[in-house]
């Protein structure tokens, strides 16, 4: 019989007199990863070191409490040189550990390794945590990011982490990359879903990659069948038309209709809208009729939208065409598409059309907008039926509206046209008086009116008013000639008012620069180059570098190369960037010269400095390079690849073969091409004779400069003087 005494007397022996090996007391072997209970089965646990090892690395990382981590403070063990954005607050302490790693260190390095071996483990949310915060690391680590973390024991990725490393690959500019995510995902059993698709689309629509986006789509729905909702179908439908994918888009409706899911309203409107863009009449009222059979009539929404995209698109027989359908639907149609249509026809010169709706419109007593008024103005004004617009300023007057500057303009200019110079001086005189700031479209017409009548006292006694009124005067006067000068055949004329205006004092770079130009456009080099002398020897200004960019044509065209060549060298030692014209004209001039050493320069100073140069000087550069391989075949493919795409042989092409094949391989092999080319027809039996001319000349240079360069490194300078000397 067991008492309480022996029970008592076991439970104290248990615990002064050794372990017993029950579970209740607790004690197991203990080990690294294993903790050991002591003291009963409710007790604290602990974990006990089970070799130096453990307790050397121990010693070695310090304990980091993620909880409190703030890369702020420096009292922390690795806390970042830079502070950390506010956005990085909202992050939890792991990921802003995680962060500040990548952030400090900036590549995929050890030193990442180290700072994520401190942590016992990232979880999936973790890491989708880490690849949202996009703006706060570099996007080309988040890549190296998520393999890192798939590669930890029995870790498997979350759909957040796949979604937002698509969305890392986006911002990294690797579209291509995000699109293999379906791939990975089913590779990892993580088949993916109607969500990765619209992530894909999304992104793609908002780049505007409407081929790539169709791509996604269709290897979504073939290879892992995802059928989209009809939200995402009118998503897709939207991006390929807005795109210019029309044809895709229709293809896509059909899949659509394919798999069973009824449109929406707005699916017929997107349809409605990129085959109105695309002026496919016909089939847009077969969607119309399809859209009433299967689902509503068209609002007065769907049709104000399609007639805003037919007006847009100058289409106003397509207009009238879907008013009729709108009025045969018996829709009633509101404000904005009575504006809309007043609007396009005015402008498309269909004015009276415009009226009549605008009759309409007061009749039913809609609230005009002032636009509208302003555009039967426009349109009246371009009729040359100055009459008519000014009588309707005052029904709109009489209506209780007040004109505003660009209806005041076009009437100002219309009453300009046809002679009635003295009531657009009154216009004008009202919108001084209704507090309005006249601009160059007021100004211009009147200033025009009395250069080309000649009447040049009224003209400064204009100018003396603008100054009155405390306007920018010489910015007016430029605006000027920029307009005078682009309605043709007024260039003697604007000259002669610009030498009056230059007697009155009226003179200014901007206006010397738009005479430079207009005088170069029709090749009166001399009085261009005399204009620029009256500017270098000015007190008030100097020319600047459109200045000298557009006389450098004039000097070449003149003969004279060396000084173009040294406005050129102007311009650059200024920082300028010479006009692509400049470029163009002094490489030709060059390569007539036979300086094709400087003329190859020049191309690839211009193909270095200007965004979109000539695709004759990205040929000369592949004349170049071809000419390294040392065949003539090959570079007759180069001349024959020009010919195809329409481009002209210039001066330059002939002279990249000749500086080609001079340095890479022999003159022989450029005679081959030139010889060649006339046997084609594409070179004139005199041109022949001009080019290998030219590449005897540059041969003689190329050798001549061999010469004087082995002088110069055997050191005999000396002697080729003393022997010049005496000759």
């Amino acid at each position: 019989m067991v008492t309480n005494a022996d029970v008592h007397s076991d439970s104290v022996g248990a615990v002064g007199g050794g372990p017993r090996k029950y579970f209740f007391y607790g004690h197991r072997k203990p080990s690294q990863n294993r903790p050991v209970v002591r003291g009963g089965l409710f007790s604290n646990r602990k974990i006990l070191p089970s070799s130096a090892a453990s307790a050397a690395a121990a010693a070695v990382i310090p304990a980091i409490d993620f909880r409190e981590w703030d890369p702020d403070n420096l009292t922390k063990p690795a806390p970042p040189p830079t502070s950390v954005p506010a956005a990085d607050r909202r992050l939890s302490p792991l990921a802003r550990y995680i962060i500040d790693s990548l952030r400090r260190h900036r590549r995929w390095c050890p030193a990442v390794l180290s700072d994520l071996s401190k942590l016992r483990r990232v979880p999936p949310d973790l890491v989708a945590e880490v690849l949202r915060s996009r703006p706060l690391i570099d996007p080309s680590l988040s890549t190296r990011f998520f393999h890192w973390a798939g590669k930890q024991k029995g870790f498997r990725h979350s759909f957040a982490s796949y979604n937002a490393l698509a969305y890392a690959l986006n911002d990294a500019a690797r579209p291509a990359a995000a699109d293999q995510l379906p791939e990975l995902m089913l590779s990892q059993g993580k088949p993916p879903s109607e969500k990765q698709l619209e992530i894909l689309v999304r992104m793609h629509a908002d780049a505007g990659r409407g081929l790539r986006l169709f791509h996604v789509y269709r290897k979504m729905r073939g290879k892992f069948g995802i059928m989209p909702r009809i939200y995402l179908y009118n998503r897709i439908l939207d991006s390929l038309i807005r795109t210019g994918h029309l044809d895709l888009a229709l293809s896509v409706y059909d899949d659509l209709r394919a798999d069973g899911v009824k449109e929406e309203a707005i699916t017929f409107t997107i349809l409605a809208k990129g085959l109105c863009r695309a002026g496919r009449m016909d089939d847009l009222f077969e969607v119309l009729g399809r859209m009433r059979t299967h689902l509503c009539r068209p609002d007065v929404f769907a049709y104000t939208a399609m007639i805003k995209v037919l007006a847009s698109e100058g289409n106003m027989d397509g207009c009238l065409r879907v008013w009729e359908e709108l009025e045969k639907d018996g829709v009633e149609a509101d404000v904005m598409a009575y504006s809309t249509m007043v609007s396009g026809l005015s402008k498309a010169g269909m004015v009276d059309k415009g009226c009549n709706l605008f009759q309409e419109m007061k009749r039913k007593g809609f609230i005009i907008d002032r636009a509208v008024y302003g555009s039967l103005v426009d349109g009246f004004v371009a009729e040359r039926r100055v009459g008519d617009a000014c009588q309707l300023l005052n029904d709109m007057v009489d209506d209780g509206y007040r004109g505003d500057l660009c209806i005041y303009n076009s009437l100002i200019g219309g009453l300009c046209a046809v002679g009635r110079v003295d009531k657009a001086l009154k216009l004008f005189q009202i919108v001084i008086q209704e507090g309005l700031v006249p601009n160059f479209e007021t100004v211009t017409p009147l200033l025009s009116f009395y250069a080309d009548a000649s009447e040049m006292s009224k003209f400064f006694h204009f100018v003396d008013q603008l100054t009155e009124l405390k306007l920018p005067v010489m910015d007016h006067i430029s605006n000027f000639f920029t307009i005078f000068i682009s309605k043709g055949d007024r260039e003697k004329k604007a000259l002669e008012v610009f030498e009056e205006l230059k007697a009155k004092g009226f003179s200014g770079l901007g206006i010397y620069n738009i005479l430079i130009e207009c005088l170069c456009s029709i090749k009166d080099w001399k009085n261009a180059l005399t204009l620029f002398e009256e500017m270098k020897h000015s007190k008030n200004f100097q020319p600047d570098s459109v200045t000298h960019s557009l006389i450098i044509p004039c000097f070449v065209e003149e003969g004279d190369i060396r000084d173009a060549c040294a406005y050129y060298n102007l311009i650059k030692a200024n920082s300028w960037t010479p006009s692509l014209e400049a470029y163009c004209s002094l490489v030709k001039g060059l390569c007539k010269i036979g300086e094709i050493n400087a003329a190859i320069t020049l191309v690839k100073d211009c193909l270095g400095n200007v965004t979109n140069g000539p695709m004759e000087f990205k040929y000369a550069l592949t004349v170049l390079n071809t000419c390294k391989m040392k065949n003539p075949e090959k570079v007759i493919e180069v001349l024959d690849e020009m010919i195809d795409q329409g481009y002209p042989l210039e001066d330059i092409i002939y002279c990249a073969i000749i500086y080609g094949f001079c340095k890479y391989a022999s003159s022989g092999e450029a005679q081959k091409v030139f010889t060649i080319m006339r046997d084609r027809k594409f070179l004139t039996g005199a041109n022949f004779i001009v080019y290998e001319e030219l590449l005897n000349e540059h041969l003689k240079k190329a050798t001549a400069g061999l010469v004087i360069s082995g002088l110069k490194f055997f050191g005999l300078e000396s002697k080729l003087r003393f022997t010049s000397d005496l000759d």
